[in-house]
């Protein structure tokens, strides 16, 4: 078996007496989407923010790519490899698609303070950027201002950021909320291409979705890993279905 290339050991977070990640272990392996579910507040969003240099671990370490990276900075993980989408769009919407792709480009660079006029006669930038938009199928958009983009646009643009990065992991917080069915499917299908260029740590609500795209599954519950396996092996496991998933099924 190869080696993760994310590899997150025993972190730990309080916030006084809440336990909001207790000893949680989980890694990435190339070519796999791992999805990490849980109902709301079992901690995914701060075991992601501890990941991706966002809040420091009171314990443990986070390995990527072979190095240990728990001391390092947001900005310091993503010039590494580290790709990141977000629940609640971080794009600028005044600005247009190949603007955002970019801005991308320029943090990869720790260069996002250059004013946009020389950027945008910068031909190495406009080539990444316009590469990762044509990886996402946005090429023909790039002259839209973002906030006429529709939602799952949106996503795909954020995934164009992030591959201006040259990823070598994803980290995607919740990337099918607020789409309808139609929506969720197309970027299902964008994912599942997607984790051929670099694997996903996908953290998701639409169950759906997880059961079609997730290689392995962890369950994360009050800020404890409480299991972590298969698609099959997650569904008929009696502890996940009275935990979660027999709660998500009343729903």
């Amino acid at each position: 078996m190869t080696e993760p290339i994310l590899d997150i050991r025993g972190v730990s977070k309080s916030f006084g007496a809440l336990k909001a990640s207790n000893n949680v272990s989980i890694d990435l392996r190339a070519g796999e989407i791992h999805a990490l579910i849980g109902p709301n507040g079992a901690g995914k969003s701060t075991l992601i923010k501890q990941i991706a240099g966002g809040l420091m671990p009171d314990s443990g370490s986070v390995h990527f790519d072979g190095r240990d990276i728990t001391v390092l900075s947001t900005p310091a993980r993503a010039r590494l490899g580290m790709g990141r989408t977000f629940q609640i769009s971080s794009l600028a919407m005044e600005y247009t698609v190949l603007q955002n792709a970019i801005v991308g480009a320029l943090g990869h660079r720790g260069d996002v303070f250059r004013f946009f006029r020389p950027v945008m006669k910068d031909a190495d930038l406009l080539a990444t950027a316009r590469d990762a938009l044509g990886q996402v199928g946005l090429e023909d958009f790039h002259n839209f201002r973002t906030s006429e983009l529709s939602h799952g646009q949106r996503r795909q643009l954020e995934v164009a950021v992030a591959l201006t990065l040259s990823p070598k992991v994803f980290l995607m917080d919740e990337p099918m909320a607020g789409l309808g069915t139609e929506g969720s499917h197309r970027l299902m299908d964008f994912l599942d291409q997607l984790r051929h260029k670099a694997p996903i740590l996908l953290v998701e609500h639409d169950m759906d979705a997880v059961f079609t795209l997730a290689d392995r599954i962890s369950v994360l519950v009050y800020g404890e890993i409480i299991a972590t396996g298969s698609v099959d092996e997650i569904r008929s496991n009696p502890t996940v279905q009275s935990a979660y998933l027999g709660e998500e099924a009343e729903a």
